[in-house]
């Protein structure tokens, strides 16, 4: 057993991270160490496994045994309950300059267990350049204990000059067949349904669980994947649209309604709500109003990350029915993502030329990019679906 079990197809990186935790450990002991850095950058496309690396990594520094994966410091470290390994997520559109502030304040920590303080910060390619300067001088001057692990989707995703500074870490994409095989050996799943899952999740592992594991799932790709049937004429385009950025927004609101709630619920208890006896004003106390409109923008910021995230994958989903058409016009013979919409790919395909697929592809990946540079949502979808429509 190791720390590293739950990397998938990932055999090269797990030999790189294993050197790399045998000579942290041999740095502590007084040797040379080599082969151990204090900054990583691990990168690879969504579902490829960077913050799963990361975590798993960091467990091996902490680890007495490099990483065995079931002893307590293990636990701890993979669970997120080590002291000495702080995980940074950013929930809104970006990390801000006063967060990365704290982190480079808690890298600065000498830990608690006398092996390293470690820092990840998961989506650092949503930090601006403001900010990436903040933790750039941590970087360049890192603490005897300090480690520091990024995840970013590329090494271009981060400033050059942290960048650098960094030894990569590069995953890929999963094949299908080895998230198949997990989903069946860890999950349970059945074969054939872990098979449609994996490769219509296109390697990304935890959609590709979501798929095999939830109707709801199957049920929201297969509306989203119905959209090229509806787009006969610019009413119909349009409410199309419409219906696939509601859809995203209704997931972002579901998956926002109890944890924005018990968030606020924490706040007023921290800040004196409900407290009743002696000395008690029935007042919050100065400052609550503020730390509540803070908490507010977060989740509103937060809110706003998860429609768009939702919304690419959605697009991911188009995008590859496309690459189907195109696949079966060109004749090939390479594998349907989504073979299980052969028959209308194929309808698709026998009704345009590979030149009009083409461009529908393009205009697909056109949105993902406005979305990216904060387009209004209904807006990118609504020029996509019109472009989808003119071919």
């Amino acid at each position: 057993m190791s720390v590293f079990d739950e990397l998938v197809g990932q055999a090269e990186v797990v030999t790189q991270l294993e050197a790399a935790a045998a000579a942290a450990a041999a740095a502590l002991s007084g040797g040379a160490g080599a082969g151990m850095t204090h900054a990583w950058l691990f990168t690879g496309p969504p579902g490829s496994g960077r913050s799963v690396a990361a975590r798993a990594f960091a467990a091996a520094l902490q680890c007495p045994d490099a990483g065995c994966g079931h002893c307590h410091v293990c636990h701890q470290t993979l669970g997120g309950s080590h002291p000495d390994v702080a995980v940074v997520v950013p929930e809104g559109l970006s990390l801000g300059v006063a967060e990365v502030r704290r982190i480079v304040g808690h890298a600065a920590r000498r830990p608690m267990h006398d092996r390293w303080q470690v820092t990840i910060i998961e989506d650092a390619d949503r930090m601006p350049d403001y900010a990436s300067n903040a933790l750039l001088k941590a970087i360049e001057e890192p603490p005897p204990s300090g480690v520091i692990l990024l995840c970013a989707p590329g090494a271009d995703d981060v400033l050059p000059t942290i960048r650098s500074r960094c030894r990569l870490v590069p995953l890929r994409t999963p094949s299908p067949s080895d998230v198949a095989s997990v989903l069946v050996e860890r999950d349970g799943v059945d074969p054939s349904m872990a098979a449609f899952a994996a490769r219509a999740a296109q390697g990304h592992i935890g959609r590709a669980r979501r798929l095999a594991t939830d109707e709801q799932s199957r049920k929201e790709r297969s509306d989203v994947l119905s959209l090229p049937r509806h787009l006969a004429n610019v009413g119909q385009a349009l409410r199309a649209a419409s219906d696939l950025v509601e859809a995203a927004k209704a997931e972002a609101d579901t998956l926002a309604a109890g944890r924005d709630t018990e968030e606020r619920e924490a706040l007023s208890t921290a800040l004196g709500g409900g407290a009743t006896g002696k000395g008690y004003t029935g007042s919050a106390p100065k400052g609550g109003a503020g730390a509540l409109k803070e908490l507010e923008k977060r989740q509103k910021s937060r809110g706003t990350r998860t429609q768009r995230d939702a919304l690419d994958r959605a697009l991911l989903d188009l995008a590859a029915f496309y690459r189907d058409v195109l696949a079966l016009q060109l004749r090939t013979g390479a594998t349907l993502v989504h073979a299980d919409l052969a028959e209308q790919a194929a309808v698709v395909a026998r009704g345009g030329a590979a030149e009009s697929t083409l461009r529908r592809i393009e205009a697909v990946l056109a949105c993902r990019s406005s979305l990216e540079g904060n387009v209004a949502p209904q807006l990118a979808v609504e020029a996509m679906a019109l472009a989808l429509r003119d071919g």
